[in-house]
């Protein structure tokens, strides 16, 4: 039976747009030194863009797909990125058309065996499948830390899917069924305001399905605890996600 498709995102578009990190150009910049060719890549599960925005500077073409369209009317608008709406595992693409497949923080919501059956089919003999994840971040100043970690685990923690339990392993727990290419290690970094980081914590999954199902914004509580600890709300914080990264190719 397969994997029921489930958008999670969609009620949390626009803070998703907003607010979730961006990748580290180094990310795209060794990915496009993998492949032979540059002439078209695949954004799956695109959002709202995060990525397609960078692999649009390394290849002719990008095709940013996902399952909701108010992910993808939020994305920014490229020149050589083309946004549909489509499923991981039924893209619409022509067999070995695409050089290079990203899936940034969303692997785990596929049905794995369809989607490979896919990547496989899509791929160019010489390209590759890149699929990456983060975890819970780290701020800057311990006390802070440690009220965000009590939100993730214990305010909004039951009400995180259970694929959230392969982002927490970096995806090591998947199969994956390709000639593994052992990529660099590498971190998204950056620098948030109080503000800023209350609009990340409401683009998570699990903050909006507590606040579908209580009518209740959990942000605003955790905010005014932050507030007390900040300092100057204005004044930004740096905090760090590790990558865990997985790629692959074909041969």
């Amino acid at each position: 039976m397969s994997k029921p498709i489930a958008d999670h995102f969609s009620p949390v578009a626009a803070d998703y747009a907003q607010y979730r990190p961006r990748y580290p150009a180094e990310l795209f910049q060794w990915l496009a030194s993998q492949v032979l060719n540059h002439n078209t890549a695949w954004d799956c599960a695109a959002g709202s863009g995060q990525a397609s925005v960078d692999l649009a500077a390394h290849f002719t073409r990008v095709i940013a797909t996902d399952i909701s369209a108010a992910q993808l009317d939020a994305a920014p608008v490229c020149p050589n990125i083309s946004y549909r709406v489509a499923s991981a595992e039924n893209s619409g693409l022509e067999s070995q058309s695409v050089d290079l497949i990203c899936v940034a923080q969303a692997l785990h919501w596929f049905d794995l065996e369809r989607f490979y059956a896919e990547v496989r089919r899509v791929l160019t003999p010489h390209g590759i499948l890149a699929a990456w994840t983060y975890n819970l971040f780290t701020i800057e100043g311990d006390t802070v830390n440690t009220c965000v970690n009590y939100f993730y685990e214990h305010t909004v923690g039951a009400y995180w899917p259970p694929e959230r339990q392969i982002v927490a392993s970096g995806y090591r727990t998947l199969p994956f069924p390709f000639r593994e290419i052992t990529p660099p290690e590498l971190q998204m970094q950056t620098q948030w305001t109080l503000a800023q980081l209350s609009g990340y914590l409401r683009s998570w999954s699990a903050t909006g399905r507590y606040q579908q199902s209580t009518g209740i914004d959990p942000v605003l509580a955790l905010s005014a605890e932050l507030a007390s600890l900040w300092g100057d709300p204005d004044q930004p914080r740096r905090i760090d996600w590790p990558l865990a990264i997985r790629v692959g190719c074909l041969d």
